[in-house]
């Protein structure tokens, strides 16, 4: 594989599972969301994955961001190289598994959201859906040639904290204005907290991705 990751097989049987990339925010690494999988739905197939540049010890990240601004600025050039990379690996996982391609689902958290909808608007038709936690879109991202069926078929749930001082509320915000704007299919949670994922939010994920796979 041309990323490295963790996985938890369904622990329910299933010729073509359900397919949950977990995807980790600047300066951790695949082990950070992966301690979520236990308590998912058992039918997902779960990996986690690594992004590809070092950062700090035993960290990593998509892309590099400059904070000095007060407003994030992302290396726009490594944005892109990241999706290509992640595209691939996507690739490589669905030929090596075989999930089900109907019930394929991204689940990132601050860069990993940021990742997670990039992935969605370039590459519609490979994911059935994201969970994008305490991220936010990069307009540089949006689909450059418009709109398309495939877009508005994604599901999307998006969460945010009130008093995130990393990436402020006000971003997520934006996020879903764009997703009202454009009509895709998405709900947007708020909750009083900072950049994290407490126990409101991450039952709501669940509830949500468990969702997805009821009919299954």
């Amino acid at each position: 594989m041309s990323l490295h990751y963790v996985s938890q097989k369904p622990r329910v049987a299933s010729k073509n599972p359900p397919l949950m990339i977990l995807l980790h925010g600047l300066g951790s690494n695949e082990q950070d969301l992966f301690s979520f999988a236990p308590l998912l739905d058992p039918r997902y197939l779960i990996i986690s994955v690594r992004a590809p540049l070092s950062y700090g010890y035993g960290g990593y990240a998509w892309f590099n961001i400059d904070f000095s601004k007060g407003i994030p600025q992302p290396n726009i050039e490594e944005v892109q190289q990241a999706q290509q990379q992640f595209s691939g690996f996507l690739d490589e996982i669905m030929q090596e598994f075989q999930p089900n391609v109907g019930h394929v689902y991204l689940v990132g958290f601050s860069q990993g959201a940021i990742m997670s909808y990039a992935t969605a608007f370039t590459y519609p038709k490979k994911i059935s859906g994201l969970v994008a936690m305490s991220g936010y879109i990069l307009q540089e991202t949006t689909p450059s040639d418009g709109i398309t069926s495939a877009h508005h078929d994604l599901k999307i749930f998006a969460t945010h904290g009130t008093q995130d001082p990393v990436l402020p509320f006000f971003l997520g915000r934006s996020a879903a204005d764009y997703l009202q704007q454009h009509q895709f299919s998405y709900e947007f949670k708020e909750y009083a907290m900072a950049h994290e994922v407490n126990q409101a939010c991450f039952s709501d994920v669940k509830n949500w991705l468990d969702q997805r796979v009821a009919d299954l």
